[in-house]
């Protein structure tokens, strides 16, 4: 692993060279445990020590729910952090202080800083061990927002809580969107099962906040978690009608009450009330990248990064609001460990025209396999188009004809690539020749 050797070597890297570190791990996966990230936090000076934190936990809704409560908390005129995951287009993305990336020259310090801390952790671990991907960012995240002063920082989880990288803050108040029957290699077959492993990291005397959309199950743990642990659980009522958000859909206004009521949590131990005026600023100024996101032109066309089951019936029922009843063609591309034969199940009957493609990842599920599972569910209007943005071009060119909409959906990844492939063509100029315009 290629890493500096002094602090100061920080100031030679750029965001090209860091976003190659980062990618370099890329091959090496997932490895859970937190010894890695505790003695990365000792190398770098234990960071996530020199600010409160917030800690989102859950299936769905991580993302969202962590931008909503960092711009609640900003405009109560903390200095906040944010940490989300996965990105859409850049690294970046990752890490938001009071609400926007963080600049390219502090990206590059920040994986340099923890790119040197995590040579040194390396050289302490056996010959098969060593920092990943995740932890990498994870560390550089947290030192990046200690040094910018971050009062609180909200931190989404990766995939579980137990054992993810994330869990080495000290959070005061916790957070569990929902949870969902998805990797279920790592963290257990059924959703109790999900849910303790989620929970797991909840602290004695801190506080849990629950989302709106909890079963039963799971809920069943969270209350046990919290009576053993002697924590304060706190259910999110429904948002007030009256409050108008920035952010598309019904789930959203989930989301955003669940934000409403972790806001007012942390206030709460600071002793400070929370104000309704900057709730309704929050609302009304805050969007969510990749979520329902629109784009400009003809014909409307959505780009949702909803990548499970839950989250595709959650979309499902914000398409009305957000396009009509307008003939509406489908661009498609999945993992293939997610569980596209339900995802379908909801999506097909909404379409009537259906491009199936392939996410860049190595874990995409093939075109053919999402036509074969349409075919058998009597879906025959589909066809592969490996190329996410020829597919878009494809269904735009179908849609434009008969007054209809598009929704490209099924994976973050390919909302991202999308995104950049759009941007890059948009700065080619009009000669690109693109279609998907």
């Amino acid at each position: 692993m290629p890493t500096p050797q002094r602090a100061e070597d920080a100031t030679t890297w750029t965001e090209e060279r860091a976003e190659r570190q980062l990618r370099s791990l890329e091959l090496f996966g997932m490895r859970f445990g937190l010894d890695r990230m505790r003695r990365m936090m000792t190398v770098l000076g234990s960071p996530e020590r020199r600010f409160a934190s917030i800690h989102v936990l859950g299936t769905n809704g991580k993302s969202s729910t962590t931008r909503m409560t960092a711009a609640i908390l900003e405009r109560h005129g903390l200095l906040t952090g944010a940490y989300l995951s996965p990105h859409l287009i850049s690294y970046r993305e990752r890490v938001l202080i009071s609400e926007r990336e963080i600049e390219a020259d502090a990206f590059a310090a920040a994986v340099s800083r923890a790119s040197w801390a995590a040579e040194r952790v390396n050289r302490t671990l056996g010959e098969d061990d060593h920092v990943t991907q995740f932890e990498l960012l994870t560390a550089a995240a947290l030192w990046e927002m200690a040094e910018q002063g971050v009062e609180v920082a909200v931190v989404e989880a990766g995939l579980g809580g137990r054992y993810d990288a994330t869990s080495v803050i000290d959070a005061g108040v916790m957070v569990l969107t929902n949870v969902g029957l998805e990797h279920t290699r790592w963290l257990g077959p059924t959703i109790s099962d999900i849910a303790e492993e989620k929970l797991a990291v909840v602290p004695a005397r801190g506080t849990l906040v629950l989302g709106q959309d909890l079963a039963a199950s799971a809920l069943e743990v969270a209350e046990r978690v919290a009576g053993e642990r002697a924590a304060a659980l706190v259910q999110v009522p429904a948002l007030d009608p009256a409050v108008s958000l920035q952010a598309r859909g019904p789930f959203q206004r989930r989301n955003f009450a669940l934000a409403r009521a972790v806001a007012e949590a942390h206030l709460a131990l600071a002793g400070v009330s929370l104000s309704e005026e900057a709730v309704a600023a929050a609302a009304a100024e805050t969007s969510v990248p990749g979520r329902l996101q629109l784009l400009d032109g003809d014909p409307p066309t959505l780009l949702d990064g909803a990548h499970n089951p839950d989250a595709a019936r959650a979309l499902a029922d914000a398409l009305p609001e957000a396009l009509g009843e307008r003939p509406l063609a489908l661009v498609l591309g999945v993992l293939e460990d997610k569980d596209a034969a339900e995802m379908l199940a909801t999506l097909l009957p909404l379409c009537e025209r259906a491009w199936f493609t392939a996410p860049p990842s190595s874990r995409a599920l093939s075109p053919a396999a999402l036509e074969s599972l349409a075919r058998q569910m009597g879906f025959d209007a589909a066809s592969c188009e490996p190329r996410p943005l020829q597919a878009l071009a494809r269904a735009r060119d179908w849609a434009r004809e008969r007054d209809g909409a598009v929704l490209a959906t099924g994976s973050v990844y390919l909302v991202g690539d999308l995104l950049g492939e759009l941007a890059r063509s948009r700065a080619r100029g009009p000669r690109s020749g693109s279609s998907a315009r």
